[in-house]
C-alpha cells in the first residue's frame, strides 16, 4: 500500500504494484462496489506482469464487503464527483510523473467512474471499461477524447446491453471509434471470485484489453 497527493493536497491510499521496467506505462485501476479487495488487487499484479505499474485507488478509505446490500450502501455513500476530480486525476497524476502514458480501468461502479475519467481527467492516454454508465450528470460519453474500449456482458440486469449500446451510440454520434465488446455472460463475468465469472469470456476480454493497451500505450518491452 502507498498512498499519493490529490490535486486538493489531501491524500488517498492506493494498492500499487510496480513493473519492472522503472519507465512503464501505467494503469489506474479502478474498484467494483465491493472495495479494493483481493481481487482488484490480482488484476493490478496482472499488469504488473504483463509491463505495466498499476495502482488501484481505495475510494472506500479500508472499507470492503462481500454482501451486497452493503455494497450498495457503500457506493451510495461515496462522492462519484470527488472521486473523479480528486482521487482518480491524483492516481493517474501520480503514475505519470516520469513522462508515462497513464490508462484508467474499472469495473461495475469502477467501469462507470473510468468513463468519468476519461472525460474529466486531463492527459490519459485510453480508457477501458468493464460493465460499467455513469448518470449524465456525472460523464456524457459523447465528450470522449481519447482511445475507449469496453466490455459488456448480454446478460447483464444492471449495466443492460441496452444502456451499453447508448453508450457506443452517443460515442459514435459524436464522430468517436470506441471499441466495443459484447459477452454472452452476465454482469460481473471478469470476477474469478464471483458465482458469475465466465472464465472464456474473461480470458477473451483480458487479450483484448493488452492489444489495446499495446496500442495505445507505450508497448512494454
Amino acid at each position: 500500500m502507498i498512498e499519493f497527493r490529490r490535486p486538493d493536497g489531501g491524500l488517498t491510499p492506493a494498492y500499487q504494484t510496480q513493473a519492472a521496467r522503472p519507465d512503464a506505462p501505467g494503469v489506474v485501476v479502478i474498484q467494483e462496489w465491493w472495495g479494493l479487495n483481493p481481487q482488484i488487487r490480482s488484476v493490478v499484479d496482472r499488469l504488473a506482469a504483463a509491463g505495466y505499474t498499476a495502482l488501484a485507488p481505495d475510494l472506500y478509505r479500508g472499507r470492503l464487503t462481500t454482501e451486497a446490500d452493503e455494497a450498495n450502501h457503500l457506493m451510495q455513500s461515496l462522492d462519484f464527483v470527488d472521486a473523479t476530480h480528486q482521487d482518480l486525476r491524483g492516481a493517474a497524476a501520480h503514475l505519470a510523473q516520469g513522462g508515462q502514458p497513464v490508462a484508467v480501468m474499472g469495473f461495475c461502479m469502477g467501469g462507470a467512474l473510468t468513463v468519468a475519467a476519461a472525460v474529466h481527467v486531463p492527459g490519459l492516454a485510453a480508457a477501458a471499461c468493464f460493465y460499467g454508465v455513469p448518470p449524465a450528470h456525472l460523464a456524457q460519453p459523447h465528450a470522449i477524447a481519447i482511445p475507449f474500449q469496453g466490455h459488456f456482458a448480454e446478460q447483464d440486469d444492471w449495466c443492460t446491453p441496452t444502456v451499453a449500446r447508448g453508450l457506443e451510440a452517443e460515442m459514435r454520434d459524436a464522430g468517436r471509434t470506441p471499441d466495443i465488446h459484447f459477452y454472452p455472460a452476465g454482469h460481473g463475468f471478469f470476477n474469478a471470485t464471483r458465482a458469475v465469472y465466465d472464465a472464456a469470456s474473461a480470458e477473451l476480454a483480458w487479450q483484448r484489453l493488452m492489444n489495446f493497451f499495446g496500442r495505445h500505450l507505450s508497448a512494454p518491452r
